[in-house]
């Protein structure tokens, strides 16, 4: 441990029965003496998610009125005491080691900011919702250790650094959304690098569903991303917006295509049984990944499904472009 004094914020709607199981291994620390503070920022919760907090030995935090994660993080970093502000997400179970890791971060004076990805045992049961938070954890272990954007997931920034760029933009951002994204790039223009540690981890709560899943992708990560990237910072070669997955995004489309021409063409079967072979060749790296975790049946299903997810997630990038290039529409970033 170095001598860096860490404050964990937690912003919190509606997570009082989720409140023991993500604050224990934190309050661990507090014990410890390996974080400066736990807290915990209700934003003017329904329930008791700030009555229990405080009983569980956080530091808790009222929002004056809802304003989202974003503004619930921009909130209680004005207040913190740490040098490092950690932000733990209230359905991630943080890691009993991550203050230690966060701090090993620090260490090197030229990081401004450090995230890790979520462990290979997540809560959700269902398989879609396994095949989600393993896709997230897939990205981030197989990540560029120097990363270009920021995950507030279970992430650390320098206070002064996160001072300097005006924190998380809550004004552009105003629902959950690529907010943390956008940060990382306002970090890494300041000169200073974001480290990518596949050794901090958290367990991850939220259990997806098909719907709330496609919903998210598309209007909360797919369209404001690929506006941002267009419009502001370029398109980026790193996590799921590589050289690679774009690759991999045209794949699943003609195979996708091919697939549906079968009734019409039947002849066009050879072909789409080698785009199928193809896929899965191109894929295997994170196919060997999903079978490791879920078998065969698992692992079939998942990847199947990520095609179909590379063709709506590059579909929203494609019409992003139409509405920039050619309807005219240049500075379209807020999320409603």
């Amino acid at each position: 441990m170095t001598n860096v004094r860490i404050s964990v914020i937690m912003p919190a709607w509606g997570a009082e029965k989720l409140m023991p199981r993500v604050l224990a291994p934190l309050i661990g620390m507090l014990s410890r003496g390996e974080v400066a503070e736990v807290i915990v920022v209700d934003d003017v919760s329904p329930d008791r998610t700030a009555e229990v907090a405080r009983s569980l030995g956080a530091r808790v935090l009222t929002m004056p009125k809802n304003g989202g994660p974003g503004a619930a993080r921009n909130y209680a970093a004005q207040q913190a005491v740490g040098d490092v502000l950690w932000f733990v997400d209230s359905d991630v179970i943080a890691w009993p080691d991550g203050a230690q890791k966060v701090a090993a971060a620090f260490a090197d004076p030229t990081i401004g900011a450090v995230f890790g990805s979520y462990d290979d045992t997540p809560d959700g049961t269902p398989w879609f919702s396994r095949y989600k938070n393993l896709t997230h954890r897939f990205y981030h272990q197989t990540a560029r250790r120097d990363a270009q954007t920021f995950w507030a997931g279970c992430g650390a920034v320098r206070k002064d650094v996160f001072q300097k760029v005006g924190g998380f933009d809550v004004n552009t951002y105003k629902v959950p959304s690529i907010e943390d994204i956008e940060l990382g790039y306002r970090i890494r223009a300041t000169g200073a690098r974001i480290a990518v540690d596949p050794t901090l981890l958290g367990k991850h709560l939220k259990v997806w569903t098909p719907r709330n899943a496609i919903f998210t992708d598309i209007f909360r990560r797919a369209l404001p991303w690929a506006r941002l990237m267009i419009s502001r910072e370029g398109v980026t070669n790193d996590l799921n917006t590589s050289d690679a997955e774009k690759a991999k995004a045209v794949l699943a489309g003609v195979l996708v295509l091919s697939v549906l021409a079968l009734p019409v063409v039947p002849a066009v079967w050879p072909v789409a049984l080698a785009l199928a072979a193809l896929a899965v060749a191109v894929n295997r790296r994170f196919a060997k990944f999903l079978y490791a975790r879920g078998g065969l049946a698992f692992a079939a299903a998942s990847l199947a499904y990520h095609q179909i997810y590379y063709i709506y997630s590059a579909g929203a990038f494609a019409w992003c472009l139409f509405e920039y290039h050619v309807l005219g529409v240049k500075n379209r970033l807020h999320v409603p």
